[in-house]
């Protein structure tokens, strides 16, 4: 089974007004090739702190983060970026999508980044694989939550990621907007077979992953296969 992600003895601090706050203790976890994994715990556990050192966003005070066989922690700001663009899609709870571009230019904004010539073509045919099609010459404004959510989905898919993560994705979305994304996510992950991380707070999503990780207090507190 292939290795695409490992950390080993990961850990987080950072500096505040009140001193060093000491965020993850240690994380020592590998996720396979082609696994759906959850991260779930209490407001305040790491989880989202534990992605995001997983996605290069947060660099980790110590330890080892290794994704698909390169050290992340040695790495400027510069190769991060651009082994995120190459590797990685991420999808957080807000959109974060460029209001002065169309849903379109969203999704193809990434794309054209990387050199992709086809880059209208395949943003057309990732915002057709979320039902968008009809949505593409829209603004963010003019476009629902749920709407707004499919487009950050396309956009995070279209250049074929590795690894995808996502930052409670549908923490923002209605219970009936939320299930349509969460059919979405893991129907585009199997479609373009990635490795898929999410951080949740909803027991519906952590129960399709492959596996779960409970953490408490910056520490691993238990992992079971999810049910």
């Amino acid at each position: 089974m292939t290795t695409v992600l490992s950390l080993k003895d990961a850990r987080l601090a950072l500096d505040g007004n009140a001193g060093r706050i000491e965020i993850l203790h240690g994380i020592s976890l590998d996720v396979a090739k082609g696994e759906t994994l959850g991260l779930v715990g209490p407001s305040g556990s790491g989880k989202s702190s534990l992605l995001m050192l997983m996605g290069g966003l947060e660099l980790a005070t110590g330890g080892q983060i290794s994704a698909l066989g390169q050290d992340l922690s040695a790495m400027n700001e510069d190769a991060l970026a651009r082994f995120r663009r190459d590797h990685m899609g991420v999808v957080f709870q807000s959109f974060h999508l460029v209001p002065t571009m169309t849903a379109l230019e969203n999704v193809a904004t990434p794309l054209e980044l990387a050199g992709d010539r086809d880059a209208f073509d395949r943003a057309m045919e990732e915002l057709d694989a979320v039902g968008l099609a009809h949505r593409a010459d829209h603004f963010p404004r003019q476009m629902s939550g749920g709407e707004q959510q499919r487009v950050a989905l396309a956009r995070a898919v279209a250049p074929r990621p590795d690894i995808l993560l996502a930052d409670e994705p549908t923490g923002n979305l209605d219970q009936t907007n939320g299930e349509a994304i969460i059919d979405l996510l893991f129907s585009l992950r199997d479609r373009h077979g990635a490795t898929l991380v999410m951080v949740t707070h909803s027991h519906r999503l952590a129960n399709r992953c492959d596996r779960v990780i409970r953490l408490r207090d910056g520490r691993i507190d238990q992992q079971e296969a999810a049910a």
